[in-house]
């Protein structure tokens, strides 16, 4: 199961884009309800996939976004207990790379993953990895996904190795501008950066993070634990050896979807969570 992304949009003539992976992949779109093979979810065990597009429209007013309304309500949590969402472009991110560049994805969308309790969010896009802590609207919540970057696959690229809350590392709002979308680069209106736009310290949010190539396996053992193991390139010779290690507990009582909040109320504080199922989400 594959998601685009920004190398995949490749324009042509007659503003043709995404034709080369719209042609070599073929994924359950029609399956899933979706009139896109950009955006589609499925089943695997007992989790649910959403694998979202953020280099098309994702407004409250688009197709995707009705398309994500219904997928979501339609999910039978005693048959997939978990709720797994992957995209190319993170919402989370400490990076100086690509600092905020989806901040108006996360603002359209953000509020209705929150409230049907999605567990964990994947994405790409940076050169690194990066495990969040429980996360909403940039304020540690136990109800919260789990967001954890896993860009880190390999590239010409190099990898990433700034942080925006490094001296001197800060983007300037002019910076990181995304190939889709809008530009909604914003301060921190609350919290220990509150006023400014890059903290001057990891964010709280940010759980562990390091500049490594590397790959994860996420375990699913039952329907309340998940454990997810992200391996640094190399450690391969070391027996026994990994990078970040943590079981990721679902809390269905205490965050269950009949408890969901509207979609116009905020935040609420944090929860600790220090897989076979291959995740590499960039080239």
């Amino acid at each position: 199961m594959v998601i685009e992304g920004n190398h995949e949009i490749e324009p042509q003539a007659a503003g043709l884009i995404f034709q080369s992976y719209l042609t070599r992949y073929s994924v359950p779109s029609k399956e899933s309800g979706s009139n896109s093979n950009l955006y589609y979810s499925f089943n695997a065990g007992g989790i649910h996939f959403i694998m979202l597009g953020a280099y098309v429209d994702y407004n409250q007013t688009s197709a995707q976004y009705s398309w994500l309304q219904h997928d979501l309500e339609k999910v039978d949590r005693g048959v997939t207990p978990w709720l797994v969402a992957a995209w190319h472009s993170p919402w989370y991110n400490s990076y100086s790379s690509h600092y905020q560049e989806f901040e108006c994805m996360r603002q359209e969308m953000e509020e209705m993953l929150y409230t049907y309790r999605v567990d964990i969010v994947f994405s790409g896009h940076v050169h690194a990895y990066e495990r969040m802590n429980r996360v909403y609207n940039y304020t540690l919540d136990p109800c919260g996904p789990v967001y954890i970057t896993v860009g880190d696959g390999g590239n010409i690229e190099k990898v990433d190795a700034d942080h925006a809350d490094d001296p001197g590392k800060c983007p300037s709002p002019g910076d990181n501008i995304p190939e889709f979308g809008g530009v909604c680069h914003m301060n921190f209106s609350s919290g220990p950066a509150k006023g400014k736009f890059c903290w001057d310290r990891q964010p709280e949010w940010s759980a562990y993070r390091e500049s490594s190539f590397g790959h994860g396996i996420l375990e699913m053992v039952n329907s309340t634990h998940a454990l997810w193991t992200w391996h640094r390139n190399q450690d391969i010779y070391r027996e026994n050896s990994h990078g970040d290690q943590l079981y990721i507990v679902r809390q269905p009582h205490t965050c269950s979807v009949d408890s969901k909040v509207p979609f116009h109320l905020p935040q609420r504080q944090d929860s600790r969570l220090s897989p076979s199922i291959p995740v590499a989400l960039e080239h």
